[in-house]
């Protein structure tokens, strides 16, 4: 079975479009996914009606639990903004109650097997759901990751995509649908087949032009959210 691994959509619908249409030309089955479906951008309603089509695992990210707070406590709509854009506040207004608690449910780990190739599911790192791993962190934290129940151990959260083997499991990084910290443009994710545990890593081109247009609208006050996705 090919299995697309995607991480960090991040409410960037014209990213994930791009990279199902992808993944259904390459023949996936099934996707996994590490959470951080909402924050930065602007359409987790239809991100969230893309992925009921397919068959699927999804967990919990970072910005899930920020949303969640924004939930509790809608005094912070203004500071969570200024750091993340409106990708929260856009999240509350157009998602019903029934998505919100999907979202507040899903579990922040979990543990999957295709044929007989295992999984754990991960967002920050198997340890943190907000830890940042990076492909040049310390040796001890490479080591750290590595688990001796699962063939891959899944990470996003950095936006960085990279592959580490372990001493027993190999540590993936998809990188990010939504918001590469790489290079802009492009829509990082990865398909793995369970029969044979070979893994491809895919970069896939999508336009940037409409969402530029509605962070102008948006968040025009917030240079970052335009910058990283024309980064060379």
């Amino acid at each position: 079975m090919k299995i697309a691994i995607i991480s960090d959509i991040h409410g960037n619908y014209d990213a994930l479009v791009e990279v199902l249409k992808k993944a259904k030309l390459e023949g996936v089955e099934h996707l996994l996914v590490l959470g951080d479906i909402v924050g930065y951008y602007y359409d987790p309603d239809k991100i969230l009606k893309a992925l009921s089509n397919w068959s699927c695992d999804i967990i919990k990210g970072n910005h899930e639990y920020i949303l969640e707070t924004l939930l509790t406590n809608p005094s912070l709509d203004e500071s969570i903004r200024l750091k993340y854009g409106s990708g929260h506040r856009e999240a509350i207004l157009k998602l019903n109650e029934q998505q919100l608690k999907f979202l507040k449910d899903l579990p922040e780990k979990k543990s999957v097997k295709f044929d007989e190739t295992s999984f754990l599911m991960s967002h920050g790192s198997p340890w943190s759901n907000d830890f940042y791993i990076y492909p040049d962190c310390d040796k001890h934290i490479i080591e750290k990751s590595d688990s001796k129940e699962h063939d891959f151990v899944l990470i996003g959260h950095s936006h960085y995509a990279f592959a580490i083997k372990n001493k027993n499991s190999i540590l993936l990084n998809p990188g990010s649908v939504g918001q590469s910290r790489q290079v802009g443009g492009k829509a990082s994710w990865c398909i793995v087949d369970s029969k044979n545990k070979c893994f491809q890593m895919i970069s896939t081109d999508y336009n940037v032009a409409s969402l530029i247009a509605e962070i102008a609208k948006k968040d025009g006050d917030i240079a970052y959210l335009t910058k990283v996705l024309i980064r060379n």
